[in-house]
């Protein structure tokens, strides 16, 4: 599906408006086209998908099961591991966070699951295997999912829900409210109708947000050179690594995007772990994931949630270097 997307992303900016590929300008247009167009397809596909589910699983015991702690950690494990292979970027892992919480799992579980999956997936462990070698990409791997379950663990006991935004715990009382009233009489193609409408409904009350997040993130994709950081993190200072996550939040891009810059970070001579802490600011933590996130929480939840991971992208960064 997404291959058709950039298919009509490459030809729309390229073909029809003529602008070139090799421009910074043609670069923004086609990402900006190409990752909105992907988001709302994925937020629909995902609210309709949640909404089936909803409507037959017994969404209740799940959240009831997950909530009363039984499987000792487990659960926040499983999220993580989840996010391992889901290939998505920070923005993209927002819709799914969405159904996330409209499915009724608990918000800590939830976002294990939004820390590990743009940091860690199939085509981030391929590139990065390829560029460091399997022994690094595994204390990669092994280090992503660990920091999406010690931050969902943590986020987890502060009992953050009241800081979700009106508009989602809305959504949440309307799926539990639905979810009653599905179950009782109707077929799924009865269903049917009244899912895709509630699913137009979700995407339509975030479209502003998206456009808005991704147009931010595609002219700093475009316009913002990866070497003006070079300069601030390429030196063996204490602070380089906290540095680099802050510095890395500015920038927008996927694994696949900035390992290669990673890479030739490291080449230059930044130390292996100041250069990952670099990488996880980028893919991890973004300006656009924030301004899609203000929509799902309020300010005060978002900078305990990116405060919070930086605090453990900073930790691993360190540690990569000790190791490494």
């Amino acid at each position: 599906m997404f291959y058709w997307v950039q298919y009509l992303a490459d030809w729309l900016i390229y073909s029809v408006l003529g602008v070139s590929a090799q421009s910074h300008l043609g670069e923004a247009l086609n990402f900006f086209v190409f990752d909105t167009l992907k988001i709302f397809l994925l937020l629909f596909l995902i609210t309709t998908i949640m909404g089936i589910v909803n409507s037959y699983f017994p969404v209740e015991q799940v959240r009831n099961f997950l909530s009363r702690n039984k499987m000792h950690g487990f659960e926040y494990l499983f999220a993580s591991s989840f996010g391992v292979i889901t290939p998505f970027c920070s923005c993209s892992s927002v819709p799914l966070f969405i159904g996330f919480v409209k499915g009724g799992i608990p918000l800590g579980i939830t976002f294990a699951y939004l820390i590990t999956a743009p940091l860690v997936n199939e085509v981030a462990i391929a590139i990065f295997a390829g560029a460091f070698g399997f022994k690094v990409t595994a204390i990669y791997v092994a280090t992503g999912i660990v920091l999406g379950i010690l931050g969902g663990f943590t986020l987890g006991k502060l009992k953050l829900e009241k800081h979700l935004s009106p508009w989602v715990q809305g959504i949440i009382a309307g799926a539990q409210t639905e979810e009653v009233l599905l179950k009782e009489k109707h077929t799924l193609l009865q269903r049917f109708p009244g899912i895709l409408r509630e699913a137009f409904t979700i995407v339509k009350g975030v479209s502003v947000y998206i456009v808005i997040g991704i147009g931010v993130g595609a002219a700093m994709h475009g316009f913002l050179p990866t070497g003006f950081f070079e300069q601030y993190i390429n030196k063996g200072q204490w602070y380089a690594v906290p540095f680099a996550v802050i510095m890395g939040v500015p920038m927008y891009s996927n694994a696949a995007g900035v390992i290669p810059v990673v890479q030739v970070l490291v080449a230059k001579g930044v130390p292996l772990g100041t250069a990952i802490a670099f990488m996880m600011g980028v893919i991890g933590l973004s300006l656009p994931e924030a301004l899609l996130l203000k929509k799902v929480m309020n300010v005060k939840l978002i900078a305990i949630y990116f405060g919070t991971i930086a605090f453990f992208m900073i930790l691993s960064g360190y540690l990569f270097n000790s190791i490494f």
